[in-house]
């Protein structure tokens, strides 16, 4: 396995002493995991930040094998996370991603949301400009993994600043997602999106 390619930083997690196994989402070949050498390293660290815009080379002696992973930063939305808003939106995007998706598969429609909704929240740290887009990812997420949701059910927030069906559509896919996704063993990820919701609320 050799694939270099643009890809975005999902989740991160030591690995050994020195290493960390990164996630990323790849345009065409979906969720993509390596093994960093040196990834906890003062140097590296911020490269792999979730949100961050990498080049990544892969490389395995076969399919199955943990590949290795180098990166260049190619941008960073590092500043945003001194926006507790915007860093709690990242930071959830990303960890539904990773732990949802399987690796290898492709989702170009979801590789090309998260980008956007990624974007979004840089080009505005506002919740106005972006909390609509995010309630869309969650329901895009659902669909492509077979779990669409009826849309006499659902009335997906057009205007970027309807709090009601904003929040109206979070509890839905909340629901689903807890159910059919997030099981209890990942009761981290749903944490992240409960302080999401939370943060939001105090913004609206």
């Amino acid at each position: 396995m050799h694939l270099r390619t643009r890809a975005l930083v999902c989740a991160i997690r030591p690995h050994g002493e020195h290493g960390a196994i990164a996630r990323l989402m790849t345009p065409d070949n979906g969720l993509v995991a390596g093994y960093v050498r040196g990834g906890r390293s003062r140097r590296i660290r911020p490269i792999l930040l979730p949100g961050n815009i990498v080049e990544a080379e892969f490389r395995a002696r076969t399919d199955e094998q943990l590949a290795g992973l180098t990166v260049e930063l190619v941008a960073s939305r590092s500043g945003l996370y001194a926006e507790p808003l915007a860093a709690a939106a990242i930071e959830w995007a990303c960890a539904l991603t990773a732990a949802v998706l399987p690796e290898g598969h492709r989702y170009p429609h979801v590789h090309a949301a998260l980008d956007g909704v990624l974007g979004a929240i840089e080009a505005a740290p506002s919740a106005r400009r972006w909390a609509a887009s995010l309630v869309r990812y969650e329901v895009l997420i659902l669909r492509e993994l077979g779990f669409g949701l009826d849309p006499g059910k659902i009335a997906i927030p057009e205007a970027m600043d309807d709090w009601d069906a904003i929040f109206d559509g979070f509890r839905l896919t909340g629901h689903f997602l807890g159910r059919d996704l997030l099981d209890e063993r990942r009761n981290d990820v749903m944490a992240a999106r409960e302080r999401l919701v939370e943060r939001l609320k105090r913004a609206a």
